[in-house]
C-alpha cells in the first residue's frame, strides 16, 4: 500500500466561483475522501470557502481581490504573494506536496521549491496568448515544477515541459453539481431561452451577448456575470447599453448556484474573442452538456476541442455576430435538430463525469506522494 504524505499544501489566489477554483474543489474533495490531510491557503468568499466542513483541511485566508485600478491590482498581487512565499516556507517541506493552482500563486511557488517540497502545478491558463506577465509565470512554473497538470491537449501543446512529468486531466463537474442537472429537452426547446455565464473582461463577450440579445426579440436571454451589482451597473454605463430597452435580456450578479439557471436554459454561449484569448478548457460548456443544452463556442482552444459541429453544439467566431444569430434561428427553428444536438450533448458529457476525474488526480498524487 502507498502511503501517502501527511498533508498536501495548497494554494490558490482568488477565490471566487469562477472554473478554477471549482475544479480546486474538486481536487481537493477527492484527495480528501482518499486519506490526505489539507491545509489551504486563498482568500475568502468564494467555493473554496466550503471545504471548511471537512475535518482534515485547513483554511488559512491569505487577502486578495481584483481593483479597476491595474497599479492596485498589480500592489495586490505582489503583497500576496510575498505573504504566500513565507507561508510556504513555513508549512511546506520535503513530507510535503505543494499544489499551485492556476500560475498565479508564484509566491507560493518559490517558497515551496526553497523549502524541499514537491511542487504540482494544476495550469488553467494559456499564458503564452496573454500578456508578458503570464508568459514570465508560466517559464517560471517550467522551472518550479515537479509536475504539471494540463485541462486539455491543446494547452499541453503550448509550453515545453518534460513529457513524462506533463499530465493532461479534463476537467469535469463536481457530482454534487451534476446530481442538480435536469435535462428536458423538449421542454428545453420550447423555452428558447439562451444563457451564457461570464466575466466583465473584455474578451469574454459579454457585449456581443448583449448585442446578440438585442438583435432576437423572439428568444428569452439570461447572463450571468461574475461580478457585483455595481460592477455591472458601471459596465453597462461605459458602455452606454440600456437594458430596459432589451426586455427580453435578464443579467445576473455573482451567484453562488447556477444550476437552476442551465435547468432553465436552452441553449448555452461561450463568445471569447479569440483575438484577445484562447480558452483552454471550458467549464461552461461542459456544466451545459450535462444538462443536456447545446452550446456555441468558440473555434479554437480546448473548448473547441469538446464540440462537433452538428453533434452537440456548434463553433463559431465572436466577430461574426450575425452568422452565430443564424445558427440560433436555425437550432430554435427545428425541433428534430434540437433533439440531436441536446442527445449529444448529454453524451459527450460522460467524459467528463466527476469519477474520472477523481481518480486521475488520486492516482497522479498518489504517484508523486510514493517517490518521497
Amino acid at each position: 500500500m502507498i502511503e501517502k504524505p501527511r498533508k498536501i499544501v495548497a494554494f490558490h489566489l482568488y477565490n471566487d466561483f469562477s472554473g478554477s477554483p471549482k475544479v480546486l474543489e474538486m481536487s481537493l474533495e477527492a484527495l480528501v475522501a482518499d486519506g490526505y490531510d489539507v491545509t489551504l491557503f486563498t482568500s475568502e468568499g468564494g467555493v473554496l470557502d466550503s471545504l471548511t466542513r471537512h475535518e482534515s483541511v485547513h483554511k488559512h485566508t491569505i487577502r486578495y481581490r481584483f481593483s479597476s485600478n491595474p497599479i492596485v491590482t498589480v500592489w495586490r498581487l505582489l503583497k500576496s504573494q510575498t505573504v504566500s512565499f513565507f507561508k510556504a516556507l513555513k508549512h511546506c517541506g520535503s513530507g510535503t506536496v505543494t499544489y499551485i493552482n492556476t500560475i498565479l500563486p508564484f509566491g507560493a511557488a518559490i517558497g515551496a521549491k526553497m523549502s524541499g517540497s514537491r511542487v504540482v502545478y494544476h495550469y488553467h491558463e494559456n499564458a503564452f496568448a496573454k500578456g508578458r506577465m503570464y508568459r514570465l509565470l508560466a517559464a517560471l512554473m517550467t522551472r518550479i515544477a515537479d509536475h504539471v497538470i494540463c485541462v486539455s491537449d491543446f494547452q499541453a501543446s503550448h509550453i515545453t515541459f518534460p513529457h513524462e512529468r506533463l499530465h493532461v486531466i479534463p476537467n469535469a463537474l463536481s457530482a454534487s453539481m451534476a446530481s442538480l442537472l435536469n435535462p428536458d429537452a423538449s421542454a428545453a426547446f420550447d423555452r428558447k431561452r439562451i444563457l451564457m455565464v461570464s466575466s466583465l473582461k473584455s474578451y469574454k463577450g459579454t457585449y456581443e451577448f448583449i448585442c446578440l440579445a438585442s438583435g432576437l426579440p423572439d428568444c428569452h436571454w439570461e447572463l450571468i456575470i461574475n461580478a457585483t451589482d455595481d460592477e455591472i451597473a458601471q459596465f453597462l454605463k461605459q458602455n452606454q447599453v440600456d437594458v430596459s430597452a432589451i426586455p427580453q435580456l435578464k443579467i445576473f450578479s455573482r451567484q453562488t448556484d447556477v444550476s437552476p439557471f442551465y435547468n432553465n436554459a436552452s441553449l448555452v454561449l461561450s463568445l471569447t474573442n479569440p483575438d484577445l484569448a484562447i480558452e483552454t478548457f471550458g467549464l461552461t460548456a461542459v456544466e451545459a452538456m450535462t444538462a443536456g443544452l447545446p452550446v456555441i463556442v468558440p473555434t479554437v482552444g480546448g473548448i473547441a476541442d469538446i464540440v462537433v459541429d452538428g453533434y452537440n453544439g456548434y463553433k463559431l467566431d465572436v466577430r461574426n455576430l450575425s452568422a452565430i444569430g443564424d445558427k440560433i434561428r436555425e437550432i430554435f427553428a427545428d425541433r428534430e435538430l434540437y433533439m440531436r444536438l441536446s442527445a449529444g450533448a448529454l453524451e459527450k458529457s460522460r467524459e467528463f463525469h466527476p469519477q474520472v476525474f477523481s481518480t486521475a488526480i488520486c492516482n497522479l498524487f498518489n504517484a508523486i506522494s510514493s517517490q518521497q
